[in-house]
């Protein structure tokens, strides 16, 4: 294959993703506010789910392939791409501030502690079914956690559910983009690991960074729409449910996958334990931590998760 197809299909690959991501998530999007939904919730689940799907058919195609260090290393830089440039933006435009009837404390709480326990079993250097069992454990939890959320305000909009045009047009959204979104992650997973042999780059780095940040292009979408409509809600919702999924979702599969295929545990490299987790969940712990006490996002919360991620990258 020569360089110019390469680079072409990569770039083809992050355009499919963007563009399915957008589509996927309107209709999902659309199907929530019509039910009168909490955008916040919202975010948190229907469009977390959707903008989720690169980061797992990628980490999926990566680990069928015998990619492990894509895999994990998309799963890893993707919670860390989101946490530290892509929720900085909506801070930094917008006033966000935390509902109660959001139930954010616990919907962190949740995201945190999937960090930890991801965390723990990386110092074993081996994610078995039986110990990811854990990870399930906590995605049924996080899904009980949103079902409750919802419950308590739904309001739909029965003008958005009766309109047949909209409903069909959504509807060709959903399986569009869905393809979009299956397909390039093939072409992002198959080119970017040629890429990374080429230039002598090793997999790890290249999922780390340019993989991890297309994967990420949906949930970057989805906050540049939001800041200019100032919907910050839906952004953040997103984000911190994206990266709850990532780990408690995606990490289950990853090990299930490596269990069928090489029947061993998922492997996890010294440089995820020393390096990558660590420096996740301190710009986690960044993100969560004051809003937690307080109630509201600061701007210098922003600004000191873009100069985390400009420090991470310079590491790299």
């Amino acid at each position: 294959m020569s360089q110019m197809v390469m680079y072409v299909a990569f770039v083809g690959g992050l355009v499919l993703i963007i563009k399915g991501g957008d589509w996927f998530v309107d209709a999902a999007s659309y199907v929530a506010e019509a039910s009168g939904v909490p955008k916040f919730v919202v975010g948190a689940t229907v469009v977390s789910f959707a903008t989720t799907l690169p980061e797992l058919m990628v980490s999926s195609l990566a680990m069928m392939q015998g990619k492990v260090d894509m895999a994990l290393g998309n799963i890893v830089g993707s919670v860390t791409v989101n946490t530290s440039f892509i929720l900085p933006l909506s801070i930094l435009f917008l006033s966000v501030s935390v509902k109660r009837k959001d139930n954010f404390n616990l919907k962190v709480l949740l995201f945190l502690l999937s960090e930890i326990v991801l965390f723990a079993i990386s110092l074993t250097r081996g994610a078995s079914m039986v110990k990811s069992l854990a990870l399930v454990v906590m995605f049924i939890l996080y899904i009980i956690e949103n079902i409750h959320s919802a419950k308590k305000k739904n309001e739909p909009n029965d003008e958005l559910a009766k309109d047949q045009k909209t409903i069909i047009l959504n509807l060709a959204k959903f399986f569009v983009g869905l393809f979009g979104i299956v397909y390039g992650s093939r072409l992002l997973v198959d080119n970017g690991s040629e890429i990374a042999r080429s230039l002598g780059i090793s997999e790890a780095f290249i999922a780390l960074t340019a993989i991890s940040i297309g994967t990420s292009l949906p949930e970057l979408v989805t906050a540049v729409s939001a800041i200019i409509k100032k919907e910050a809600a839906l952004s953040v919702g997103n984000i911190f449910g994206a990266n709850t999924l990532d780990i408690v979702m995606i990490i289950p599969v990853c090990s299930f996958i490596a269990n069928k295929t090489q029947g061993v545990p998922l492997p996890i490299s010294e440089m995820t334990v020393i390096r990558d987790l660590p420096v996740c969940i301190a710009v986690s712990l960044v993100a969560t931590i004051p809003t937690m006490i307080k109630g509201k996002f600061y701007k210098w919360q922003g600004v000191l998760l873009l100069v985390m991620y400009g420090a991470y990258l310079t590491l790299l």
